[in-house]
């Protein structure tokens, strides 16, 4: 099978999407899209589907969003008018042996996919893609936390709860920025990393001798770890950026109850979707080769 002969959809998604369409095109195949923000000019040879289950019928191979699926199941879609849930019946028309590639997939998008014979290839985790979208990424917080605060980042007091790939970066940035960092981690090699860069590391157990004295709260980790107890903790002014995929690392509903400005901050790759974009599909076209080369 070759790039002529298959069908893509691309379904949900910001305007990252729109060049991965147009990559997807460029590269030979049969496009086809639903639920992230289309052009007024549209894309050239692509099929703008009037939904999601439209653009899958057909398709050798969906093309779903980075970005985790929310808690009731719906994909990465900010901009579209519903919700997008990949369920059984909309996930039937597309060819058999189907392929997703995405972030990464609930229980119940793994179990239709197995009931249906559609293998799920993600991708949220590599660590070279991450790499790639990670200065957009880096680029989105900081613009998130200039919108929404009243001082500088330079001399704030930040703490950061995760120091994986965007924590990292993270780190690196907000400490050249000048900024009081401390790093909160559960691995000890990721702590020794934000001491080199700068930052003062902690063991989680460490975040309530902190969290008093922050600023500025970011959360890497999709797992939440800033529970009701700690969020206590927090002065007032306090702003709380979460960029984890879900359930995300702050309790945001307990925030909310506090009275401290919380900001969920998905998709941050869609500050510059043109070049993160391109990097995205630089993975994905690797899992299509990939995907080709086993059918042959």
């Amino acid at each position: 099978m070759s790039w002529r002969k298959i069908v893509i959809a691309i379904v949900a998604g910001d305007a990252r999407e729109q060049e991965i369409a147009r990559c997807a095109v460029r590269a030979g195949a049969t496009v086809r899209a639903y639920g992230f923000p289309w052009p007024e000019a549209g894309i050239e040879g692509v099929f703008h589907a009037e939904n999601a289950a439209e653009a899958l019928k057909g398709a050798d191979i969906a093309l779903f969003p980075i970005p985790g699926i929310s808690a009731e199941g719906a994909l990465f879609a900010p901009k579209c008018s519903e919700k997008i849930i990949p369920t059984r019946e909309v996930l039937a028309g597309m060819n058999k042996p189907g392929h997703i590639i995405l972030g990464w997939g609930d229980p119940n998008l793994k179990k239709h996919c197995a009931e249906l014979g559609i293998t799920l290839h993600e991708y949220e985790w590599d660590v070279d893609l991450m790499l790639l979208r990670g200065p957009a990424i880096v680029e989105g917080v900081l613009k998130v936390i200039i919108e929404n605060t009243e001082i500088t980042i330079h001399k704030s007091n930040i703490t950061l709860v995760g120091q994986g790939t965007i924590g990292s970066l993270l780190t690196r940035t907000l400490v050249t920025l000048g900024a009081h960092v401390r790093v909160a981690a559960r691995n000890p090699v990721q702590r020794a990393a934000a001491y080199a860069a700068g930052a003062d590391p902690l063991e989680l157990e460490q975040l309530p001798d902190c969290l008093p004295e922050t600023d500025i709260v970011i959360g890497t980790v999709p797992k939440q770890l800033l529970d009701r107890a700690l969020l206590t903790l927090l002065p007032k002014h306090a702003l709380l950026v979460d960029v984890a995929a879900p359930p995300g690392t702050i309790n945001r509903d307990a925030a909310g109850e506090f009275g401290l400005k919380t900001i969920w901050a998905r998709g941050m790759g869609a500050r510059a979707p043109i070049t993160v974009g391109r990097s995205q599909w630089s993975g994905i076209s690797r899992r299509i080769d990939g995907i080709l080369e086993q059918a042959k």
